[in-house]
Formats: structure tokens, sequence, C-alpha cells
């Protein structure tokens, strides 16, 4: 389903709400270039799963976990890995043991490590206005 996105606040809403629909140990692969939503959408996830603290991009630390009412939400950040094979160097299947929700961007980069039920949130400009974004969610009903 694609759902157009005219600022942070509404794509953080949309984020918030996937998180009602995902279930403890669920995947969550982004896919969309810099400055697309990605972590404004993960600033929506947390809250929806309980965590009100500050959520940032883990660029540099590979991976930040948020701690809420919910479950955990471990959001990493595949950009600076080369490959899923540092996914698991990082412990990528001690997280999917851990019950929590893992939000993957630059998922395209460890295509490889992701579970076939992954759900998919792809991210790109609206042809009406560059500022507004049309984001895709696959592999979840409506949200």
């Amino acid at each position: 389903m694609v759902y157009i996105s005219r600022s942070g606040a509404e794509t953080e809403a949309l984020g918030r709400r996937l998180a009602a629909a995902l279930a403890p140990g669920a995947v969550v692969a982004f896919r969309g270039g810099l400055g697309m939503g990605k972590t404004a959408f993960t600033r929506g996830l947390a809250r929806g799963l309980g965590y009100e603290g500050r959520v940032t991009s883990p660029t540099f630390t590979i991976v930040n976990e948020y701690e809420g009412s919910g479950p955990p939400l471990f959001h990493f950040d595949m950009y600076r890995l080369e490959d899923e094979g540092d996914l698991f160097d990082i412990g990528w299947e001690d997280y999917l043991d851990r019950g929590g929700v893992c939000a993957v961007e630059w998922s395209e980069r460890a295509e490889e490590a992701l579970p076939e039920d992954a759900v998919v949130v792809s991210f790109a400009r609206c042809p009406e206005d560059e500022n507004w974004r049309a984001i895709t969610v696959e592999g979840v009903g409506p949200v």
C-alpha cells in the first residue's frame, strides 16, 4: 500500500501506526536514499512500541536499541557495512532472537540476511511535490 506523507510528522505517524500492526520478532526493511524520512519513520515505530526518548540514526554505531513499554526496537543502519556477513558479525541472529522489532536502514546491503516475511518500507519523492514522500509498505495489511 502506498501512503503520501507531506511532513516529518505524518511520516512519524505512519511509523507509529505500523508499530501497532507488528508482532515481536518482526523485521522492517527500509529502502530509500538519504533524507527520505527513514529516521522519522523509525521514531514513529519507537513511539508506537512505547519508547518516548530521543531516536537518532545509528550510522556510526550500526545499531541503536530503544526499550519502552512494548517490545524493544533495534534500529540498524547498514550504510557502512559491506554485506550481510558484517551484519552477522555484530550479532544479527542474537537481535532476532530477543523478540523485539528490527528496523533496518539500507536493507539492500543485507538482503540475504533478512527473513522472507520482512515488512518492506520504501521511500520515494512524490512527483507532485519533492518535499512529499510516497511511502510504500509491503508485507502487512493497511496501517
